[in-house]
């Protein structure tokens, strides 16, 4: 029986806790997204068109970025069992293919009685350029007293 990871419960979760994680866009990533969502924006994917653009050059598209985010939720903080429940984001500058994005996330509030914690997300790009803010609102992961949590 393999036992299933479970994120960070809301009693484990303070204020101030952090991480920093930084991800690179590749063309395997584009690629899979506009293939999922069949999303034919020429912005993302057509480089004459881009060229011709305030852009310059092809954009990764936002809910892309906001994937990334939620992603590294689930996965580190507060983790495994975690849910979404309002994701407010600000993006500041475009992100461009092939850039390597830092994400800082904070958790600033944690609120026990509504059992969701809110976490400030912010990212800069390569040449530390901020690119984006968000606030994002977690249900951290509760499991129920005498749950099995085995597969």
């Amino acid at each position: 029986m393999k036992t299933r990871k479970v994120g960070k419960m809301i009693d484990e979760i303070e204020e101030g806790d952090s991480l920093s994680l930084t991800e690179s866009i590749e063309d395997n990533q584009l690629l899979l997204y506009l293939g999922l969502t069949n999303d034919a924006n020429p912005l993302y994917i057509q480089h004459e068109y881009a060229k011709a653009s305030e852009y310059d050059k092809p954009l990764v598209p936002s809910v892309m970025i906001m994937g990334l985010i939620t992603s590294a939720i689930s996965k580190h903080l507060p983790g495994p069992g975690s849910h979404i429940v309002n994701f407010s984001i600000n993006f500041i500058d475009p992100v461009y293919h092939y850039e390597t994005l830092t994400f800082e996330f904070e958790v600033i509030k944690v609120d026990k009685m509504k059992d969701v914690v809110t976490i400030s997300v912010e990212a800069t790009n390569s040449e530390d350029k901020r690119i984006l803010d968000a606030v994002v609102m977690v249900k951290p992961p509760t499991v129920k007293l005498g749950e099995d949590i085995n597969e």
